[in-house]
């Protein structure tokens, strides 16, 4: 009877122990993975006035309207943020050098009530041959009254490198044997914008990089051979995105 008995608890432990596991298992795999969701965006003003200044580089020469950066900016802008109303106002024309666009901001009656400003200037200060103390000089006048149109605020404006027309066909065909000469100046003009705006606490974004690979990928020129295509004004943009939207959201 002992060892009867001892069977049947045997056979009764296992069936407890069986019907556990199968309830562990099917509850396990009734166990759904929660979904992935998307941080909300950061929501930012009902409107925001965008100013872009420059020269042809910013005016989108031998590119559609559309397509030059500071549109593309607004355009991503719009679909990140669809609720906010973007309007751009656009003060740039091709040759302007840094004396160019002082006077024509001077003879708008500009308001300060800009939420971003964008800045990029000085190739036809380069490319015209002024003597490098001229930049020096108005440069930073056009970076102060940038931050005084962008209701005073430094955060609120970014500064674009120059791009580096000695790799792009045109530049190579122009000044044969002097494209090192025109790089070197470039990176000269950079390098004095990007410390003066790191002593006026501007965000300085280096596109220069993107247009050096314009004789390896001429997707990046546009059709006159020297100005950025729409393709490279895209990834101006991407590169612009992350600071613009740190300065909408603050």
């Amino acid at each position: 009877m002992k060892t009867e008995f001892k069977q049947i608890v045997i056979v009764l432990f296992s069936i407890f122990l069986l019907s556990c596991s199968s309830d562990e298992i099917a509850s396990q795999g009734n166990t759904t993975t929660p979904p992935v969701t998307n941080p909300p965006t950061t929501p930012i003003a009902n409107s925001v006035n965008y100013l872009a200044l420059g020269d042809s580089y910013t005016i989108g020469q031998s590119v559609c309207e559309t397509c030059r950066y500071p549109e593309q900016l607004k355009a991503s802008l719009n679909a990140i943020y669809p609720q906010t109303n973007f309007s751009l106002k656009v003060i740039a024309t091709t040759g302007w050098t840094t004396s160019n666009l002082l006077s024509a901001m001077n003879s708008q009656n500009l308001q300060s009530n800009y939420d971003l400003v964008t800045l990029l200037i000085g190739v036809n200060n380069q490319y015209q041959g002024r003597d490098f103390s001229l930049y020096e000089k108005e440069f930073p006048e056009l970076l102060n009254n940038a931050i005084m149109l962008a209701k005073g605020d430094a955060k609120n404006v970014i500064v674009l490198s120059i791009p580096d027309y000695a790799y792009t066909p045109f530049g190579v065909s122009l000044m044969q044997g002097q494209t090192d000469k025109i790089s070197a100046e470039i990176n000269k003009y950079n390098s004095f914008a990007e410390n003066y705006c790191k002593t006026k606490g501007v965000d300085f974004v280096n596109i220069t990089d993107i247009t050096r690979n314009g004789l390896n990928n001429p997707t990046l020129v546009a059709k006159d051979a020297l100005h950025p295509s729409e393709y490279a004004y895209k990834l101006f943009v991407e590169k612009l995105l992350p600071k613009v939207k740190i300065v909408l959201q603050n």
